[in-house]
């Protein structure tokens, strides 16, 4: 009796060391691959201003708002494909018809159209070495453009620029790809300048 109880003890714990585990796996997001944060200058004839970019950026230019040619031929993307994004700008020259204080309003509404879904929201007074101001928007949350900021010489020139993720923003996921890109962010605005 002892040795059929053996074997069928041996038996049962030998099944059940060969069983595949037929729970699920947690689900998973992909490995990101970080490219070298190095910069060079963004230069485009068309544009009054200049800047250190990212060297893992690409500058698109063409770009269409809503499928209307832009206002100005210095509306550009700086796409950021090693994470399905891209940074747009646009540029506009302020004069009696564009005058500051309705393109400050218009980057105001922008980023409120996206605060609705937006669990906080910091606003940062930006002012750098090379006599540029604006404003910096943070929107924490799962908003379609977690970074706003506009830039200005409250004379002549105004540019707005939007972060935008080509995916669902899932706030958790994204926060690592959003520190890296803040910094190469921080890095424009501290070496935006004014051409003229």
């Amino acid at each position: 009796m002892r040795f059929v109880c053996f074997i069928f003890l041996s038996f049962i714990l030998y099944s059940c060391g060969n069983e595949q585990s037929s729970t699920p796996k947690p689900r998973m997001y992909p490995r990101i691959m970080y490219p070298t944060q190095s910069y060079e200058p963004f230069l485009l004839d068309v544009c009054n201003f200049t800047f250190q970019k990212p060297t893992y950026s690409t500058v698109k230019t063409g770009i269409k708002f809503f499928d209307e040619k832009a206002s100005h031929p210095c509306w550009f993307d700086l796409e950021l494909k090693d994470f399905n994004g891209s940074i747009h700008f646009s540029y506009n020259k302020i004069n009696a018809e564009t005058e500051l204080d309705k393109l400050v309003f218009d980057a105001f509404r922008i980023v409120e159209q996206h605060n609705s879904k937006a669990e906080y929201r910091d606003e940062i007074m930006i002012s750098n070495a090379n006599g540029v101001s604006g404003l910096l928007f943070n929107l924490e949350g799962p908003v379609a453009s977690p970074i706003n900021f506009f830039l200005t010489d409250t004379l002549d020139h105004f540019v707005r620029a939007s972060l935008y993720f080509n995916s669902s923003v899932d706030p958790d996921s994204i926060a690592p790809i959003l520190d890296f890109v803040e910094q190469d962010i921080q890095q424009i605005l501290e070496t935006f300048e004014w051409k003229d």
